[in-house]
Parts: C-alpha cells; structure tokens; sequence
C-alpha cells in the first residue's frame, strides 16, 4: 500500500492541473528543511524525472518545480543522480527558452550541480567533441550582458558556476583559451558593484591562476584588464602620487589617481592576492608585475589593510618579492605603518 509520501509524489505526474500544482507546492515546502529533504529522498527515482517534466510547465508550476529541484541538489547523492539523467542539459535548454520565467533557479540548480566533477563535465560538454563548450560560452555572454546593477539579475549565480568549473583542470583551460576570449570577457565584470558577481570573478581569477607555469602568456594576454582587476582592490584607497602613477600602465594609474571606493570583502582581497601570487610564482609574471608598479601597489595597500587573514596574504606576496631581490633591507615587501 502506497504512502501518503509516494502518492504525493506520483501527484506530480497527474493529468489534473490543480491537482499537479497543490502536490508541487506541498512537494517544493518539503525540500525547504532536512527532514522533508531526506523522506522525499527515498523517492528519488521517480520524484527528479517528474519534477524536471514541469520545469515546461506554466510559472505556478514550473517555479516550485525548480526550488525543489535546487533545494534536492544540495544533497551530492542526489545532484549526482540528477546529472547522470541529463538535468544539466534540460535546465541550459530551458534557460534559453524565450518563454522561460524561472532563470534565476536553474542558474542556481547549475551552480549546485557544478559543485560536483562529473557535473562540471557535463556542462562543459567534454564527450561531445561538436559542442564542447558551447553550454560555457552562453552562459558568460549571458553574465556579461545582464546588468549587475538592479536587483533582479537574473544571471549573478553564474560567478560562483564559473568559480566552480575553474576548479578543475578541463574548465581552467576552456576559459583560458585565447580564441574563445571568455576569461576576457568574466575579468571585465570585476568592475560591477554587485558583489557576488565580483566575488565569482575574483575566484574564477584565482583558480585561473593556478595554470600560470603552463599558460602564463595566455593569462598575460588579457593584462589591460588583469591587473586592475588584481590591484585595485588591495591598492587602498588613497590617492597616489604623481610619481608612483608614472610608473603604471594608464588603466591603473588613472584609477589610482582618484579616491575610490574600497573592496570591504576580505575574501575578495584574499583572492585577488592569492592569484598575484600565483602568477609572480613564474619569473615572466614577476617581470610583468614589477612593469606596472605592483609592488609598490602593495606596500601601500598594505600599510591600510587591518584584516589578519588579508594581511598574511599580502605578507605572502610580499616573501615571494624580498626572495627574489635577495636583500630584505632594500626589498619592497611590504611594511604596516605603525599607529
């Protein structure tokens, strides 16, 4: 005999429309907390093919449909087996419906899904040789297009799907890619004032960096746009003199002519230093860091900084440089301005 749960369930697939969207509410109310997220669990087999079916369905429906469907995700076992039956597919082809009015869920249920390898292979499309990135570049043309500037962006989630396919190997070089241009493209939202968007492309930088002994020229290709997006958030916010500015290639220095409002987020900062110092690993990104005054940038940023977690990472950077001058007393590491 069937429980109250499975016929709950098996209401998803019901032909009667009022019937179908009180059980996908009931359904969508469940995932909400843990406990209704692991009796509905049980289900799986049936519950993800017929909560993926009305993701087609009308906004009453299809919008409950998806919470659950990204509340369910954050559970591995069952991302996992959303993905193996193709979810990640359904939820790119419905995020390009022109009748779509659930965006903002599925590019969430992309970055749950994207927390795991296989669903980050499944969205750069690694087994189709025909169509492999193609998911990739139509969600960075997506990101770069929306406004982060109101408060419905719909694509700001994408930042952290970014962060999570620069994690592996397969992503970093896809977005490395100079004919492709996307990590180009990502670096130029560092500019938006939405932070989650800045915190996705500071991460994507970062984990990007990591390829910096094997694609350092691919990486400094784009350097117009990477060492602002780098610097300026651990320049401070100080004017600087004419004679430093001298020393910067324009884009930096007119930035760092006038006051500025500072990066509050200390995790952005962190990971704008963390990929500095990944890249000044290799003698040509030390070269191309000392050509545009990093350095110096540095030392100033840090006699302002006051996080310790910032502060070790500047401190990092900073061992890395007095390293390779091979005399503390005249390097530039930097030094905090005594109060």
């Amino acid at each position: 005999m069937a429980t109250e749960l499975e016929e709950l369930v098996e209401f998803l697939s019901s032909p009667s429309p009022p019937v179908k969207k009180a059980a996908v509410e009931i359904v969508s109310g469940l995932t909400g907390s843990e406990e209704g997220l692991q009796s509905l669990s049980k289900y799986s087999e049936i519950l993800l093919p017929s909560l993926s079916r009305l993701l087609i369905e009308s906004k009453e429906v299809s919008e409950p449909a998806a919470q659950a469907l990204v509340n369910l995700s954050q559970n591995s076992e069952l991302a996992g087996k959303m993905i193996r039956m193709g979810l990640i597919k359904v939820a790119m082809d419905m995020l390009y419906k022109p009748e779509s009015c659930i965006t903002r869920l599925l590019v969430m249920l992309l970055v749950n899904l994207t927390q795991l390898d296989a669903g980050v292979s499944s969205l750069l499309q690694i087994e189709d040789e025909k169509m492999h990135g193609l998911h990739i570049m139509k969600l960075v043309r997506s990101f770069c297009r929306s406004s982060g500037e109101n408060a419905d962006d719909q694509f700001e989630h994408v930042g952290s799907i970014l962060v999570n396919i620069s994690k592996t190997e397969d992503g970093r070089k896809m977005l490395l890619e100079p004919k492709r241009g996307l990590l180009k493209q990502i670096i130029r939202q560092f500019d938006s004032t939405n932070q989650l968007r800045k915190k996705g492309v500071a991460g994507t930088i970062r984990n990007c960096s990591f390829e910096a002994k094997n694609q350092l020229q691919n990486i400094l290709l784009i350097s117009e746009f990477l060492w602002p997006a780098l610097l300026l958030p651990v320049a401070g916010s100080k004017i600087y003199s004419k004679e430093d500015i001298s020393k910067m290639p324009p884009e930096l220095g007119s930035a760092l002519s006038i006051e500025r409002e500072p990066v509050t987020d200390p995790d952005i900062r962190v990971q704008t230093l963390e990929a500095i110092y990944l890249i000044i690993l290799e003698e040509a990104g030390r070269r191309a860091f000392w050509s545009v005054n990093g350095p110096r940038i540095l030392q100033l940023g840090y006699e302002y900084e006051e996080d310790p977690k910032v502060m070790r990472a500047y401190e990092q950077v900073g061992s890395l440089l007095v390293e390779e001058s091979g005399a503390p007393e005249e390097s530039s590491e930097p030094a905090k301005s005594e109060s």
